[in-house]
């Protein structure tokens, strides 16, 4: 996705596009799989762990990305495919790597609906598979 593009999906969630902000998108945007912050300190070595910090926790307050603990505890972070607000009714499974530690997005297989006891109302889901990836699976073969 090109700088343009990013600039207009963050104005559209209200987020004024700072080179911060439109590197962090950036590096979201153009990896295949959810990142937690310690993957992309990685990805981002010319940024600190509390900018980056920063910038997530602004972009979840706006709905520009989507938050899932892996099954360990750590957060990671995707990017939300919503124009403006979003009404989070694309929830999907994920699927945690044991071996690789990476993070799949399951789109096609949706969080099933459930019902709640009255009186309790949720503010998140999420529903993360652990096991092998196919490229773990074949390796360890």
């Amino acid at each position: 996705m090109e700088t343009e593009e990013i600039v207009h999906k963050l104005e559209a969630k209200g987020i004024k596009p700072t080179s911060n902000r439109i590197l962090v998108m950036k590096t979201l945007v153009n990896e295949q799989n959810p990142l937690s912050l310690k993957d992309l300190e990685q990805k981002m070595v010319s940024m600190d762990k509390s900018s980056i910090f920063r910038t997530l926790t602004l972009f979840l307050e706006h709905d520009a990305v989507h938050a899932f603990e892996d099954g360990r505890g750590i957060l990671n972070y995707e990017v939300c495919e919503e124009e403006g607000e979003c009404d989070h009714h694309d929830g999907h499974i994920h699927f945690y790597c044991e071996s690789c530690h990476r993070s799949f997005c399951m789109e096609d297989i949706h969080i099933p609906s459930f019902e709640l006891p009255e009186g309790f109302y949720p503010h998140s889901v999420s529903f993360v598979i652990k096991g092998e990836c196919p490229e773990c699976r074949k390796r360890l073969r």
